[in-house]
């Protein structure tokens, strides 16, 4: 259970030799990132799902943002729009994944229609059960027809280091814009969302998912940028030679 897991690194982990080693993570993450859109083989797509001030943004920031942005594309996920409630729910998702040679990040994903709308009684469990179905099938179509490879990370943090990050937007002049008063609502609804986050991992694991230790973002970036290079060198990509 999350409850079991901690939210913070490791005892003995370094916090300087770790931002040190990351440095060169993502100087290879370039190269790899440079290689798989030369390669033009394989896509990857990154899920990345978590509480409010969890750090998605700020994951995205420090992994990505070394990359060429030509090559990656975020795609945020807010409430549904009219045009997307009126088809299936994987119609947007749908539209967003990665061709190949490109990394696409999903900030929030898919996985929004099986957890707040568990939380605050929008579908039921049958219903959730269908749609994670739906999940399983549709990821399992990407890996397996279109050479996508899927990481899912779940940022997991303690709900005392969400609290005292939403204060901070109350007093951080540079975070006030991220302030929205629901996100303390949300926040009392923990124990709800952390059963339905559960029953996911259980119900969609066939991509297997990451649970990223969160309350130190230096430890959160290393280890999703870790990951995500040993994927991309396990993928044994090739430049291509010169077109004749």
């Amino acid at each position: 259970m999350l409850k079991d897991i901690s939210t913070k690194a490791p005892k003995g982990i370094d916090k300087d030799n770790t931002k040190e080693e990351l440095d060169h993570i993502l100087k290879d993450l370039d190269k790899l990132q440079n290689l798989l859109y030369a390669d033009g083989k394989n896509s990857l797509l990154i899920v990345i799902q978590g509480m409010d001030a969890s750090g998605k943004d700020g994951l995205t920031r420090d992994v990505f943002t070394s990359m060429n942005p030509q090559g990656v594309n975020v795609k945020s996920f807010k409430e549904p729009t009219p045009e997307e409630l009126a088809h299936d729910f994987l119609w947007r998702i749908h539209q967003h994944v990665p061709a190949k040679g490109m990394i696409h990040i999903f900030n929030r994903s898919h996985y929004e229609d099986v957890l707040i709308t568990r939380v605050h009684g929008m579908i039921d469990d049958k219903t959730a059960r269908q749609k994670m179905k739906a999940i399983n099938d549709f990821e399992r179509m990407l890996t397996e027809q279109n050479d996508t490879h899927i990481l899912k990370f779940y940022l997991h943090i303690s709900q005392k280091e969400q609290l005292q990050r939403l204060e901070e937007r109350l007093e951080d002049p540079q975070k006030m814009w991220k302030y929205n008063a629901n996100d303390f609502k949300e926040s009392k609804l923990w124990d709800k969302y952390m059963r339905y986050y559960e029953d996911v991992f259980k119900h969609c694991n066939e991509v297997p998912w990451h649970i990223v230790p969160s309350d130190q973002n230096w430890y959160k970036s290393h280890m999703v940028a870790n990951t995500l290079r040993k994927t991309m060198q396990d993928l044994h990509m090739k430049y291509p030679g010169m077109k004749k």
